[in-house]
């Protein structure tokens, strides 16, 4: 697995991540590597997941950190850059968009405070790429009561993936009504505290018999 050896054989930042994520960073990011991608990482640590996303996409790819930490302005280098700001702060958000371009994947690996989290996904998920993919991690955080967390609580990022469900179903129920999660996902995948969206063409649903001969 090229980004797990990436990751063991650092060098350079520090880098902290759960090992079992690799497995789903590289099914839901390998098809990028080599082209030209922008990636929006929320939260830059200190500052070596930067490095590991640009030595994994190529040199092709632009990636962009956001932090509310003014030292991490500092981890800037080539097809690095970072701007500094709140993730649930929309001007932000929007100001990052138009210097850098619609995001073909955004990492929200940010403050992990659910409010947070809402904020950023109701602002970027609709404005990441029509076949982009959008990743929550660290997603432990919504059972825990200091980042706005809670078993069955009806605000965490949690609760409302559920909701997501129902969303993806909802041509086939005039019951649910439609979302942006309806019109532009075509699957949604959990993980141990990783959600990941993946958008694209839905196309119109057929339901196809193949006669036997």
């Amino acid at each position: 697995m090229e980004l797990w050896h990436s990751f063991l054989q650092n060098k350079d930042r520090p880098i902290h991540k759960w090992a079992h994520y690799f497995d789903a960073y590289e099914r839901h990011f390998r098809r990028y590597v080599g082209r030209p991608v922008v990636v929006f990482e929320i939260g830059c640590g200190r500052g070596g997941s930067l490095q590991m996303w640009k030595r994994y996409f190529g040199p092709l790819a632009t990636i962009v950190g956001m932090d509310i930490a003014p030292r991490c302005k500092g981890y800037e280098e080539d097809q690095i850059h970072v701007r500094i700001g709140d993730q649930s702060d929309h001007a932000f958000l929007e100001s990052v968009i138009e210097e850098f371009g619609t995001p073909d994947i955004v990492i929200d690996d940010g403050s992990h405070v659910m409010s947070h989290i809402n904020s950023t996904f109701d602002y970027l998920f609709q404005r990441t790429d029509r076949h982009g993919v959008y990743l929550v991690e660290d997603l432990h955080t919504a059972y825990m009561e200091n980042f706005e967390g809670g078993y069955l609580k009806k605000t965490t990022f949690i609760e409302r993936c559920k909701g997501f469900i129902d969303e993806l179903h909802a041509p086939h129920s005039s019951e649910i009504k439609a979302t942006e999660i309806t019109r532009s996902t075509v699957s949604m995948h959990i993980y141990d505290s990783i959600v990941v969206l993946e958008k694209g063409e839905l196309g119109k649903r057929r339901s196809i018999l193949i006669p036997s001969s």
